[in-house]
């Protein structure tokens, strides 16, 4: 039997796409281990968000280069966002000649034409195709109780930032009955938890004619017996509506928490970024959503350092974040994009300015995660069991309703089940209780 390392960078979009391409393998007589000296086939399914991202999947690329020597049979791929851009499929074709296929997003549903091919020569498919949505593909995924299904692909938003509308393409919905059929299936398997994925979930729907709006399928997604929670991210806060709030608010079903990128607090920033609100709006919209659900857990991405911001907007961005209380968010050093307008913005921070006012937002954001943590000290919470703890095997890990992770002693048979947890220790990333 033939084996397999599929290694997965960025987003959770990127996870469901490498679980197609595991599907795909299975199917084709593949086992899977993990690491890249037991394998036949490695295949690197890589994110373009972010420079740090790129330099990984470079530096792992180049480790394989003696290992491809002492295995001439052994094939490497590259394969997701990276490998969209014409730039770095032209990179690796030069600078890594023992790698065997290169193939963008566009592509994965020939993944096993281009496999085929690429056992006969160097394979380069990175080329942009129409982004169809292709259904019905073999899906490899983990075992219950969590799982991810994408309700649309793309994005049409152009972020000055973001590469995700050049590697995505546009907005392209699945269709609701693809979707309900994939979360039918999903309980009948044993999953309990859902996360609907999509770049901008408010805008499911549009380009089918409007007719199934992000609140109408989850008025439809919530009905399916078995699925006991249901998430979704991202929404993006320029559309976010009334409908949408109100359904969260009312089923059961739907988890209390709403990832809300924010990305900054000065207006003059958010404007250079194409974020179509301002910072006033944005806090208006999260007062909004918390007075309909108190108690809803709120995360955002920030991104520091963006061309153009100063110091002085920087201070806009943590008295912002002051005035929001995330209970988590996501932070980043800005990190330039090829092809995105973004890129030709001049910086006014140093790189040490940049570092240093990342620190402070770090700092800020980790007092307010643990002040919102410590309110849940004394509480029973509803904890869906997703397995052991990955430093402590005694221990076994859940979340709330509202995303925070818990970390309590129990048997393993509670795993997939939804136990009742009183927390007694709340730290700034976790919460300790007991069953």
């Amino acid at each position: 039997m033939k084996k397999a390392l599929v290694e997965t960078y960025g987003c959770a979009q990127n996870e469901t796409d490498s679980e197609k391409l595991r599907g795909m393998l299975h199917e084709m007589g593949y086992e899977f281990v993990n690491s890249a000296k037991d394998a036949d086939l490695v295949l690197f399914n890589t994110c373009a968000v972010r420079e740090g991202a790129e330099l990984r999947v470079y530096g792992n690329i180049g480790a394989l280069k003696h290992e491809k020597i002492r295995r001439p049979s052994m094939l490497i791929g590259v394969c997701g966002c990276m490998a969209q851009q014409e730039h770095v499929a032209a990179e690796i074709r030069r600078k890594y000649p023992h790698v065997d296929m290169v193939f963008g997003t566009h592509a994965l549903p020939r993944f096993p034409e281009i496999l085929e091919k690429a056992v006969a020569g160097r394979v380069f498919a990175a080329e942009n195709e129409d982004g169809a949505i292709t259904e019905d593909l073999p899906v490899r995924r983990d075992p219950p109780p969590l799982a991810k299904v994408p309700i649309m692909y793309g994005c049409n938003n152009f972020c000055t930032y973001c590469v995700v509308p050049y590697v995505r393409g546009r907005e392209r919905s699945r269709q609701p009955s693809n979707v309900l059929k994939d979360l039918t299936q999903l309980a009948t398997d044993g999953y309990k938890e859902v996360t609907l994925l999509g770049q901008n979930v408010n805008s499911y729907g549009n380009d089918l004619g409007g007719d199934v709006t992000f609140p109408q399928l989850l008025r439809e997604a919530v009905k399916i017996d078995g699925i006991d929670r249901i998430r979704f991210v991202t929404s993006h806060p320029k559309d976010i509506s009334d409908e949408l709030i109100d359904i969260l608010a009312t089923e059961d079903k739907l988890c209390k928490a709403l990832h809300l990128p924010v990305q900054a607090g000065s207006d003059r920033i958010l404007k250079l970024m194409n974020r179509s609100y301002t910072a006033e709006k944005y806090l208006e919209l999260i007062g909004k959503v918390r007075s309909k659900i108190p108690n809803i857990a709120i995360t955002s991405d920030i991104i520091v350092g963006f061309p153009g911001e100063t110091n002085e907007d920087f201070e806009q961005t943590l008295k912002l974040v002051e005035k929001a209380e995330f209970d988590m968010a996501f932070t980043f050093i800005y990190s330039k994009r090829r092809g995105t307008p973004a890129e030709k913005m001049d910086d006014c921070l140093t790189p040490e300015e940049k570092h240093r006012n990342f620190d402070k937002l770090i700092e800020l954001q980790n007092k307010i995660s643990l002040k919102k943590n410590k309110a849940y000290e004394g509480g029973t919470y509803k904890v869906l069991v997703e397995g052991e703890s990955k430093t402590n095997p005694e221990t076994l890990t859940g979340r709330t309703g509202t995303g925070k992770i818990v970390n309590f002693k129990g048997p393993a048979d509670l795993i997939c089940q939804t136990v009742d947890v009183t927390v007694t220790e709340a730290k700034t990333w976790s919460l300790a209780g007991t069953l």
